[in-house]
């Protein structure tokens, strides 16, 4: 089996089915089929989630226990490693089309493999170059990470603790490096998906961040844990009301032939429009 080259990749370029994207280690193949059934899209984790022991077992068992490719991304392991090119090596084996590069740093290691790629924008490099980043050619979307640019800051912490300000929220450099991230993703027409919640007890943390995420236009949120798929899935669902108003935006827009009127006193213009045409796809996308 051969992966896709490029030229067609871009022609059939790959989008998140669904809001909620599950990572499951590699090395662990029992596992896959029960977070294909869980979530809308599995992401195959070569990198963090498997030792460095175990990468050629994962890898094996990557191709051994295919999954459906339009639902199924892998994680690949950042540039420059030896394990970045036998992840390569061993996608050659597959079906799979897309891949989530980790630590992405500049457009160069995303362009030199051609595979439809989410990067992985997880570093204080690769925040200063998002922009650059998801300008790549073969780059279709954009996610970011806190743990490892805390770490590659020489911080210990990407969250307040307790007994500080919002304890569990994030500080306000991985608020930066998640702004900039959705911003670049938004530039170059590239679509965004927000960080895992690690702690998958906390439901609160997990809904207001999926609350934002949402109102912000990232397409899709990973999560750790099976139990986190459902409240992102309802998060990213609109209520009856706001498909209603969306609904009465659009047919409105449609009356006035796209002209300015106005809806129980707020007035539509374009970009309103635009919002409610956003709340219509994230209704028939989420399942």
């Amino acid at each position: 089996m051969t992966t896709p080259n490029t030229v067609e990749s871009l022609e059939h370029s790959w989008m998140p089915p669904g809001p909620a994207m599950l990572f499951c280690p590699a090395d662990r193949p029992e596992r896959y089929i029960k977070a294909a059934e869980r979530a809308d899209v599995v992401i195959l984790d070569l990198e963090d989630a498997v030792s460095p022991d175990n990468r050629d077992d994962a890898r094996a068992a990557l191709i051994a226990h295919p999954l459906d490719p339009d639902r199924t991304v892998v994680r690949i392991n950042p540039a420059g490693t030896r394990d970045h090119a036998r992840d390569l090596a061993a996608l050659t084996d597959t079906h799979y089309r897309v891949v989530m590069q980790a630590k992405a740093e500049t457009p160069e290691t995303i362009t030199a493999h051609g595979l439809q790629t989410i990067a992985l924008v997880e570093t204080p490099l690769g925040v200063v170059a998002a922009n650059q980043i998801a300008a790549a050619v073969n780059c279709i979307g954009l996610m970011w990470g806190a743990e490892d640019l805390v770490a590659g800051l020489g911080g210990k912490s990407s969250r307040f603790g307790p007994g500080e300000p919002d304890p569990g929220t994030y500080r306000d450099v991985a608020r930066y490096a998640r702004a900039q991230v959705r911003l670049a993703a938004a530039a170059t027409g590239k679509f965004a998906v927000d960080a895992v919640h690690l702690d998958f007890r906390d439901e609160a943390g997990l809904v207001a961040e999926v609350t934002d995420a949402v109102a912000l236009g990232y397409a899709a949120t990973a999560c750790i844990h099976p139990s986190q798929v459902p409240t992102i899935r309802a998060g990213y669902q609109p209520t009856d009301d706001e498909i209603a108003w969306a609904r009465r935006v659009v047919d409105g827009s449609e009356e006035f032939h796209g002209g300015v009127f106005s809806i129980d006193g707020q007035m539509i213009d374009g970009p309103v429009l635009r919002q409610a045409e956003a709340v219509l796809s994230r209704a028939a996308a989420t399942p």
